[in-house]
């Protein structure tokens, strides 16, 4: 029986392991966003408290997303995913017992939000460059329209509000060892998974020189066997060096392309200003806005993450299944950006409701706004270049998150809240307009388009 052509990719069974590891991992990771809430209040934490913890965290994943992406690269895939998930799960399980046993102090949140931060910056160059070692290239979108879909789903929606549940319900640390049995899950399935070989060249143009991906080999090979260094000898430094300007060389290629494309360039300025105001208010003050306003917990804050994550899964699958419309750089920055202007009432409401609207339409926008922004990458940008303007995109899009979680709990120290969350719901569009006209973006779209 013929499946739809977004679950073809499930009929390999490589992808359902590597698929559902995934699943079970982001789970997880949505969990803990719950848990860390609830274990900084019960420690009498501030605003301030949870906005480092948060900032420490966001630093992790910061600091080695582009070396996951090197390792995704150098490596064997499985390996660094297996690795990844034992890390998550012994942080997990430590950070439980330490909860059972009494012990929990706020440095180890930030211990712990550390690990999963870096491992998350490793998680996905690894996740995205095994796709195309396991599936045929006609199924790639369709997998990747899989992630898209369920990561708002399980991470924003069915995580926290699963965590939530068991805050409410169960003894503290309840909501910790269930993360736990998520990594645990997610390696017991990465166990059974085999990614093909080191092929770098397969989906990419071939670097010009002597370089690993020209060949197929792995880095050290390559470079051993351009010096004529036997297999076994110790590397030398000149090799290192070598290896080190390879990847300085990679990079700058995919830097230089970003600033010479301005619908590009500007797209990502603007979605590093936009990340900085929205996420610290959303992951740091809304916490206590829940508490102030509204007399709830961090169970209320995890269906409040629910409303939101749903709202933008079920917006991101509405995109995905209608033609590409012909001003795509318009909808695009209209989505992301008009789509914050509710977030100014969630620091007025004192309804639950109208909170749980105005963060679903919020939602609604950012993952509507996604679609178009993956589709756009793989369809204008040239090919041989993606995975570096990717990983590009991933770094410059985070940051600022550290940041914004530093500063979002001492700044409502002495701005009103309602001042900080009307200031994001409507710079964020007027700095969109801003992108809009500084990259030419409705020149552009008409020079350059794409049917469907």
């Amino acid at each position: 029986m013929p499946l739809p052509r977004a679950l073809e990719p499930f009929r390999l069974g490589r992808y359902r392991v590597l698929a559902f590891a995934m699943f079970v991992s982001v789970f997880g990771a949505g969990m803990w966003a719950v848990a860390l809430v609830h274990q900084v209040l019960q420690l009498d934490g501030s605003a301030v408290d949870l906005s480092a913890v948060a900032a420490v965290g966001a630093l992790g994943m910061l600091a080695f997303v582009l070396v996951g992406g090197i390792a995704a690269d150098r490596f064997p895939l499985a390996r660094v995913l297996r690795l990844i998930e034992t890390a998550n799960l012994l942080t997990a399980g430590t950070v439980a017992v330490l909860v059972l046993a009494g012990g929990l102090r706020l440095w180890h949140l930030a211990a712990a939000a550390f690990v999963f931060g870096a491992g998350l910056g490793f998680f996905y160059p690894a996740y995205s460059a095994s796709l195309p070692r396991i599936l045929p290239a006609r199924q790639l979108l369709a997998a990747n329209g899989v992630e898209g879909t369920a990561r708002p789903l399980l991470q924003q929606a069915a995580g926290p509000a699963v965590a939530g549940l068991l805050i409410g319900l169960v003894a503290p640390g309840g909501a910790l060892a269930l993360i736990a049995l998520c990594h645990a899950a997610a390696l017991a399935l990465l166990l059974r998974l085999h990614v093909p070989g080191h092929d770098h060249g397969a989906h990419s143009e071939p670097a010009a020189g002597p370089t690993a991906r020209s060949t197929g080999n792995s880095a050290p090979e390559q470079l051993t066997a351009a010096r004529g260094t036997a297999p076994g000898e110790p590397s030398r430094p000149a090799e290192v060096v070598g290896a080190l300007r390879s990847v300085r060389q990679d990079l700058m290629e995919g830097v230089s392309y970003t600033v010479r494309t301005p619908w590009l360039l500007w797209t990502l300025l603007w979605a590093v200003l936009a990340v900085f105001l929205l996420l610290g208010p959303l992951e740091v003050l809304v916490p206590f806005l829940v508490r102030d306003r509204l007399g709830g917990d961090a169970s209320t804050f995890g269906y409040l993450l629910a409303c939101y994550g749903g709202a933008s899964a079920a917006a991101s699958l509405m995109v995905a299944s209608l033609p590409l419309p012909r001003r795509y750089l318009s909808w695009m920055i209209a989505l992301w950006g008009f789509g914050t202007l509710p977030f100014g009432l969630v620091a007025t409401t004192d309804s639950f409701w109208v909170m749980a609207l105005c963060l679903a339409f919020v939602g609604a926008g950012d993952g509507a706004g996604m679609v178009l922004w993956g589709t756009l990458l793989q369809r204008r940008v040239p090919r041989h270049m993606l995975g570096r303007v990717s990983s590009l995109d991933f770094f410059v899009s985070i940051a600022l998150m550290p940041v914004s979680m530093a500063v979002a709990g001492p700044v409502a120290q002495v701005v009103p809240l309602p001042v900080i969350f009307w200031t994001v719901a409507l710079l964020t569009p007027a700095l969109g307009l801003v992108a809009l006209w500084a990259g030419r973006m409705r020149e552009d779209e008409l020079a350059h388009p794409l049917a469907g």
